[in-house]
């Protein structure tokens, strides 16, 4: 292909040509934006028809369609304006007042129009599918899964939670309150306007550490204090952890309160936003420091009464690590967006790039690189989308989903940008925002050890391994018949059994020394039982062994011993002799290069 560009002097050296000149063509590197995300996606489309009866389909497919085209055109195009133009704080107005009003760019205001519009949230969607009987749970995990791709920064601060928020308004707020806050989230108002307001100075993921005093006044309560880190401020709900004057000052002393952006008399409540944080990245969502002075506030336990009788339960905490595990799955799904955006600029710059006389997909080493992120990616999807399935929701899921899908949304953009090379180190290409935004996954909603630290409390408090274990158990029994990768799995899964109940015995400092390569073997054993389960469904219902080659990939990477020459010795490498199986099944993009 001939370059646009080839009037430029370097052009007419004496060592160029025509050949040199299209490697550097500009108009040949085209990414993910542009494609629509939902007809590209083969690994997607395979695990929505898997969840959806076909009148599901039916009836989901024009909408996915849709949203694909939504989300790989003009929302991926103003992520890369509102990272450039994020939103700003204007703290006082011209008389010096503190109004704390945060400014939203137009790219990001049109953005969250569209998916609030046009998105399964949209009530007017929810409705039609009431009526035609359709689940929307994987609809809504492929939506966000879609979104993710293009800006993870965006689902943050559409909100989570809101379901959650809901529910516990329902149950102890005033009438006048809870009738007011359920109409606004009915109406779609109010739709990803929830912050949870939990990180203090004093403690970090260290919440029995925190100073924020609530006072009860009337029905109501007063709540004074300064979070830290706090995302989505400016939004009309927060859910803030406080203590109750007079509480213990401890986790048993924690409550959880409701503040409105308004008072009940309509007038601006005691909330401060002292400055936005200058972030690495997720530069959509304005995250900033908060000071409540006084703010109104309703408590959301006991009976909701201000004074003794509804000082809390001691459950304050609980019922917001219970929000927190929802939004530790939203959080690991931000992470597999990250990972397949990561995945498809890699495989179009490899695709468009040349070196050494063949295009980079043709070169072994590339092609060894391309293959292991597929394969990564596609374990990570088997994860998440597990954990939206209501069928399949583990207690210590969330957790040990987070801990692998937020971890890999960081490799694989780092990985993107080693395929790119000098050009992925620079903004001007898209994987260096998406390496930056990666980033936060693993500390947003608690970071690799507090996950493993809830794997603990999963495990002691509630035997949750015994319903985890149940789960990788009923996925190896579906794989395919005679499969090799399914019976490995399955020897994987007792002893992954033995090694949890050997950790058990083990005193509590080494215990707890040793919980975070016990996660590790429980996830690599959970994804390698997901894709064997994948693998069974489609041979059974649509003749094809890909899954079967992903499983037995993943496998040989994450559960077997490699030797004492760590399989340098193999005479053949399947992940080079079936690559374009792999890439068929990952990647569908007609466009020329």
């Amino acid at each position: 292909m001939a370059s646009s560009y080839d009037s430029e002097p370097v052009d007419r050296l004496p060592f160029g040509s025509p050949d040199k000149a299209a490697r550097y063509a500009t108009e040949r590197y085209v990414g993910a934006t542009g494609l629509n995300w939902w007809r590209c996606d083969p690994t997607l489309q395979f695990l929505v028809h898997r969840q959806l009866t076909a009148d599901e389909q039916t009836w989901a497919e024009p909408h996915l369609d849709r949203l694909g085209a939504l989300m790989g055109g003009p929302i991926s195009e103003r992520a890369d304006i509102t990272d450039k133009h994020p939103p700003r704080l204007e703290r006082y107005d011209r008389w010096g007042h503190d109004i704390s009003e945060v400014v939203l760019p137009p790219s990001f205001l049109e953005t969250r129009h569209d998916v609030l519009t046009q998105g399964f949230e949209s009530p007017e969607i929810r409705k039609d599918a009431n009526a035609n009987g359709v689940r929307l749970n994987v609809l809504s995990a492929a939506q966000s899964y879609m979104l993710n791709q293009a800006e993870i920064g965006m689902t943050c601060a559409l909100g989570t939670g809101g379901d959650m928020v809901v529910n516990l308004v329902r149950s102890f707020a005033p009438a006048d309150i809870r009738d007011k806050v359920m109409a606004k989230f009915a109406s779609g108002e109010w739709s990803g306007q929830t912050i949870q307001s939990l990180t203090e100075r004093t403690g970090g993921s260290d919440l029995a550490e925190l100073e924020t005093t609530a006072t009860p006044d009337g029905d109501a309560w007063r709540i004074n204090g300064f979070k830290w880190f706090a995302s989505n401020v400016n939004g009309k709900a927060w859910v803030v952890l406080a203590k109750p004057e007079g509480a213990p000052d401890s986790a048993r002393g924690i409550a959880t309160f409701l503040v409105l952006a308004e008072r009940r008399d309509g007038s601006r409540n005691g909330i401060r936003i002292r400055r936005l944080k200058d972030k690495l990245g997720t530069k959509a969502v304005a995250s900033g420091e908060v000071e409540f002075v006084d703010a109104e506030a309703f408590i959301l336990s006991g009976d909701g009464g201000g004074g003794e009788a509804g000082a809390g339960d001691g459950k304050g905490l609980s019922r917001m690590m219970a929000m927190t595990n929802g939004a530790r799955l939203g959080i690991a799904m931000m992470g597999l967006g990250c990972a397949r955006r990561a995945l498809v600029e890699a495989m179009c710059y490899a695709r468009a790039r040349q070196a050494f006389g063949k295009p980079l997909t043709e070169l072994p080493l590339m092609q060894r690189k391309l293959a292991e992120l597929i394969v990564d990616v596609e374990a990570a999807q088997a994860l998440v989308f597990d954990g939206y399935d209501p069928d399949h929701r583990l207690r210590i899921g969330a957790p040990l989903i987070k801990l692998r899908a937020a971890r890999i949304g960081i490799t694989a953009a780092s990985d993107a940008i080693e395929v790119h090379g000098g050009n992925g180190y620079v903004e001007n290409w898209p994987v260096a925002r998406i390496l930056r935004d990666a980033q936060v996954n693993t500390l947003w909603e608690g970071p690799d050890n507090i996950l493993c630290l809830d794997v603990r409390r999963g495990i002691e408090r509630d035997q949750a391994d015994v319903a985890f274990l149940d789960r990788l158990r009923e996925a190896v029994t579906a794989g395919p018949a005679g499969d090799s990768t399914a019976a490995l799995v399955a020897e994987r899964v007792d002893q992954l059994a033995d090694a949890i109940e050997r950790w058990k015995v083990l005193d509590r400092p080494t215990g707890e020394a040793r919980l975070f390569p016990l996660a590790q073997f429980m996830v690599d054993v959970y994804a390698g039982a997901l894709l064997v389960e994948q693998a069974g469904y489609e041979q059974r219902d649509l003749g094809s062994d890909r899954k079967t080659l992903v499983a037995r990939l993943y496998a040989q990477r994450h559960l077997v011993d490699a030797g004492p020459l760590r399989g340098i010795d193999e005479p053949r490498d399947e992940a080079l002799d079936r690559f374009k199986d792999l890439w068929d099944g990952a990647l569908v993009d007609g466009r020329t290069v």
